[in-house]
């Protein structure tokens, strides 16, 4: 049996980590400024994660949702007082999709409604509604494309008025930051004037948090420089460091009803273990300033470099970084990998897109700028 072909894969194995370095089975050292699709957190291979996922596989690594599980109350109680939504409820599940379709379901459960606006370039997963709200054709099977979603221009908020002002729509779904769609930012008079129109309408706001939240823009979430507070945040990625694993923050003017949501392997022993120490992590080690200071100093010095080494724009917040070329990304993020060992992502066709571990040094980061440079000239 051959494996399924679904992405196009480097000639590279990689076996080990640590920090934000990572090793390929050749022995070859390389810099880690994706953190494998923002997912790692915390930096590979962290001890003290380790040391807690091997604790607790040795003791119990999962059991039903029928019983009570201690830890999964104690992380809704560390994520409410990290984020600063201590009022809300935590629903545990396993991916980003299923965040994204959760939440979506949670809506139309509210309100009552069916219909969508999503942000054109938008990612949301691959699930049923989530890739309906993803603004790519490619990706949408014609089993999932149901008349549900209406994309809208990024910070046009005179185009989701119109929307909105027809009564029918059930939830506003966006990334403060999108990831995929080329580190593209909301505006906070944005935000913050469709925080309004939803609560004037009946709608849903959801933040999808999965790549741009848990500390990676500087802040908790990304929306927090924003000054609004959604309905609905959705999480996944960098919450458990490699572990399967994602989650809706809800808002409490969602009542519970039992039988809406369920989840067979969402918020398991083995997973609330991982969380926890990733919270540990991040509060002991003050990761979420770490990503805003070497963030903004990763920010101003490729800004000193627009207009030159084909960079033509660089955008982001913390640790999200985009950098926009007036070339294909494809030769610079190959040479990247190949020549000067550096991992990076992409977005579209012309931008490197930045995810590292949220504990990157200042040291890591020169390292990168050089790297790059050596590439563009």
């Amino acid at each position: 049996m051959e494996l399924f072909d679904v992405y196009p894969l480097f000639p590279i194995s990689i076996v080990r980590g640590q920090g934000c370095k990572v090793w390929d089975s050749e022995g070859r050292e390389y810099l880690d400024l994706y953190g494998g699709h923002a997912v790692i957190s915390v930096g590979h291979s962290h001890p003290h994660y380790v040391e807690a996922i091997s604790r607790q596989v040795a003791t119990l690594g999962f059991y039903s949702n029928s019983v009570q599980n201690p830890l999964q109350k104690e992380l809704a109680h560390r994520l409410g007082r990290a984020c600063g939504y201590e009022d809300y409820s935590l629903f545990l599940i396993n991916s980003g999709a299923e965040a994204n379709e959760n939440a979506l379901k949670l809506a139309s459960f509210y309100n009552g409604r069916t219909r969508i606006l999503s942000l054109e370039k938008a990612f949301h997963g691959r699930t049923s509604l989530a890739v309906e709200a993803t603004a790519n054709p490619k990706i949408i099977a014609p089993i999932n494309s149901n008349g549900h979603v209406t994309y809208l221009p990024l910070n046009d908020i005179e185009a989701w008025r119109r929307e909105l002002e027809k009564g029918d729509v059930c939830a506003c779904i966006l990334e403060c930051i999108q990831g995929v769609g080329g580190i593209r930012l909301v505006s906070a008079d944005f935000l913050q004037a469709l925080r309004k129109l939803c609560d004037e309408y009946n709608t849903v706001l959801i933040c999808d948090e999965i790549q741009c939240g848990y500390g990676r823009s500087g802040r908790f979430f990304a929306h927090q420089h924003l000054g609004v507070k959604p309905d609905l945040i959705t999480v996944a990625k960098g919450i458990c460091n490699g572990f399967p694993m994602g989650a809706v923050l809800i808002s409490p003017k969602f009542a519970p009803v039992y039988g809406q949501l369920g989840t067979t392997f969402g918020g398991n022993h083995l997973g609330c273990a991982g969380a926890l120490a990733v919270l540990d992590i991040i509060e002991e080690e003050h990761l979420v300033e770490n990503a805003a200071r070497v963030g903004t100093f990763l920010i101003d010095e490729l800004k000193k470099l627009a207009g030159t080494h084909h960079i033509t724009d660089v955008r982001g917040e913390g640790l999200m970084i985009g950098i926009e070329l007036d070339i294909p990304y494809k030769e610079p993020r190959s040479r990247l990998i190949f020549e000067e060992h550096c991992f990076t992502g992409c977005s579209g066709t012309n931008v490197i897109r930045l995810l590292p571990p949220l504990c990157l040094t200042m040291d890591e980061a020169q390292q990168f700028l050089e790297k790059l440079k050596h590439v563009l000239q």
